[in-house]
């Protein structure tokens, strides 16, 4: 087989997420509060999940748009340092850079979001003849009838190319629809990523574990991600569940990213099932212990000595 060029290829959203903790309420009408602080970090789950790639020591490619402004400086430097191929990142000449406000406190989050560049993502920018040069490609982005034959179709090619393995995050169906046609995506899919809720809706079943059951006799993995109560995954009728990391949580943007890019960091190492659900554990759990959905992120080695440490716990 000739070698790869890349690890993984990511083609999907990437914008700037300004954090603003500590929001109780908001401003009167004509008044001003203050706030102790206000960072930016990247965001977008596709970004997140490709920097997460990067940190572990891989070699991913981003393909997306930003705009010709600070902020998509701000972008290109931070994919930089965290080994992210960002050679098919391009710049926008009809939109800025996407942003997205988060105003959070200890028992909600609010956002406030303009899409920016992110309102470009077009399944059909994407060139097969890059794809085929990593061994991996991950989708998100589904957005159930209004784009179902645009992923149909892409799944379908990707699949022919046989050197590419595919992961697919569905996320969350704002329609509220839950279009039964996704199970039409399942035979080309090598690892199905969900949450609790959205593999209960998606399987019109009354609990995860029979949903994702049910997937797997589609995909070729099938998992559901549990926050606290961790991750369960079926391959065929192979059943496996990994326990979740205590942490102190900061922040829970990107969580379910960061637990995809440890899952499939874990994947093309070759690791075991369970041993891809702890992976994908131990980035989620670190992900959320500081502002920012990759800004607690691991390097390979932090990763192992987290889980090392958690061990005695």
């Amino acid at each position: 087989m000739t070698e790869k060029k890349w690890d993984a290829f990511i083609y999907g959203d990437v914008n700037v997420d300004i954090i603003i903790p500590g929001v109780e309420k908001f401003p009167e009408p004509g008044q001003e509060d203050l706030t102790n602080t206000m960072d930016t970090y990247v965001g977008g789950g596709a970004a997140l999940f490709t920097l997460g790639l990067g940190k572990l020591g891989l070699k991913p490619v981003f393909q997306g748009s930003i705009g010709e402004d600070c902020y998509g400086r701000f972008i290109l430097e931070e994919f930089h340092k965290s080994n992210v191929d960002n050679s098919l990142l391009s710049f926008s000449n009809k939109n800025k850079t996407g942003i997205s406000l988060s105003f959070t406190n200890e028992k909600d989050r609010s956002f406030l979001t303009y899409r920016g560049t992110n309102a470009e993502i077009n399944l059909k920018d994407i060139d097969l003849n890059k794809v085929r040069q990593a061994r991996h490609i991950h989708v998100t982005g589904y957005a159930g009838r209004q784009n179902h034959r645009e992923y149909l179709k892409l799944l379908a090619e990707v699949k022919k190319l046989k050197s590419v393995s595919i992961s697919f995050d569905v996320g969350w169906d704002a329609s509220g629809e839950w279009y039964e046609g996704i199970y039409e995506l399942f035979p080309f899919i090598d690892v199905l990523f969900m949450n609790e809720t959205e593999a209960i809706h998606y399987g019109r079943k009354a609990e995860a574990g029979e949903a994702i059951k049910d997937f797997a006799a589609r995909a070729k993995i099938a998992v559901a991600k549990l926050g606290k109560k961790g991750s369960i995954a079926y391959s065929g009728s192979e059943f496996c569940q990994a326990a979740p990391y205590q942490v102190k949580a900061a922040d829970t943007t990107g969580a379910g990213d960061s637990f995809n890019a440890g899952f499939i960091y874990g994947y093309l190492k070759g690791k075991s099932l369970t041993e891809c659900l702890l992976i994908g554990n131990a980035c989620g759990a670190l992900s959320v212990t500081a502002y920012g959905g990759n800004t607690a992120f691991p390097s390979e080695n932090r990763l192992y000595e987290f889980m090392e440490e958690q061990k005695g716990r």
